[in-house]
């Protein structure tokens, strides 16, 4: 994982995607470390010390949200391998998988489960599971991610409070690190997930992305980037979705074989009459968000960095 975050001279958290590449006045959440922003087109973007890298960025200890940028579940290679086969010959056919066939570590992970009603009883895919082979829908994917993201926000919270309680010598950094969550949560839920359909004199494109400004800003910086490429652009927006900004990745990954990279630009797709039907419907059944007092707590805070004297 990539520091993501940076604190500028008002104790503010600044965010990798808010800053132009270089050098820059900010410091690192952790030592106060001067920061470089690495924006190339290999590597995610993210924060890299002017000089040594201190000890929980090195070992990439700071708090990430859970299946936001990363949908592997934490499986080995090996595990992973497994899951993919067993999907693509039992689980993307509805088969019963033998519990020959199943590892035990996929089953501590809880990304295949036993089923019970088949006789003799066999195993099949948790909604877990269906994610890191892009099978899980839309709707499902938030009803997994969403318990998992105030749960870690919680044993962060207690990890804080109990490094308090015990006057630990690591308690700048719990505080810090929940610091550094509570702002990924914000930005999350902070933006708008929209999809666009956009004609263009040699084709029709499609465009999934998140913003925190209003709508139709976005669209503007959209047209300017298209015209680059195309001799005419005319957008329309299919949908957008209030306090989603956590499904964007995931859609890139569930649907990253009709991506159509545009230059540098990688945030649009193609997809035929029967594909886009299906890819509508995805996004269509997604509840609207409905915010939790803690989400809105989140909301409303302000992302200063507390120092706490140790």
């Amino acid at each position: 994982m990539w520091l993501k975050y940076g604190v500028d001279e008002e104790e503010q958290l600044v965010c990798i995607d808010d800053i132009t590449r270089g050098k820059t006045l900010l410091k690192c959440p952790y030592c106060q470390g001067g920061l470089i922003a690495k924006k190339g087109k290999v590597k995610e973007h993210h924060f890299a010390h002017n000089a040594e890298t201190c000890r929980p960025v090195a070992n990439r200890e700071f708090p990430t949200l859970p299946l936001y940028d990363n949908f592997n579940i934490q499986l080995s290679g090996k595990d992973l391998a497994q899951l993919k086969l067993l999907w693509q010959e039992y689980g993307s056919k509805n088969y019963p998988i033998d519990y020959h066939l199943v590892f035990p570590s996929l089953i501590k992970a809880g990304v295949l489960h036993k089923n019970v009603y088949t006789v003799p009883s066999a195993y099949e895919f948790s909604n877990l599971g269906k994610i890191p082979v892009r099978a899980l829908e839309l709707i499902h994917f938030n009803q997994v991610q969403e318990p998992l993201l105030l749960k870690r926000l919680l044993k962060l919270e207690l990890d804080f409070e109990h490094a308090k309680h015990k006057k630990s010598s690591d308690l700048a950094y719990r505080l810090t690190d929940l610091r550094l969550y509570r702002a990924q949560l914000k930005r999350i839920l902070s933006c708008i997930l929209y999809f666009l359909e956009i004609q263009t004199n040699k084709g029709t494109l499609y465009k999934i992305g998140v913003t925190q400004r209003p709508i139709v800003n976005r669209l503007a910086e959209v047209e300017i980037d298209l015209l680059r490429h195309y001799q005419t652009v005319v957008i329309k927006v299919l949908g957008i979705w209030q306090h989603r900004g956590n499904v964007e990745l995931y859609f890139k990954h569930r649907y990253q074989e009709f991506n159509y990279p545009i230059g540098s630009l990688t945030e649009y797709y193609k997809f035929d009459t029967k594909e886009i039907k299906i890819v509508l419907s995805d996004l269509e059944q997604m509840q609207p968000k409905s915010l939790s007092q803690v989400e809105i707590d989140i909301l409303q805070e302000n992302s200063r960095l507390i120092k706490i004297a140790v």
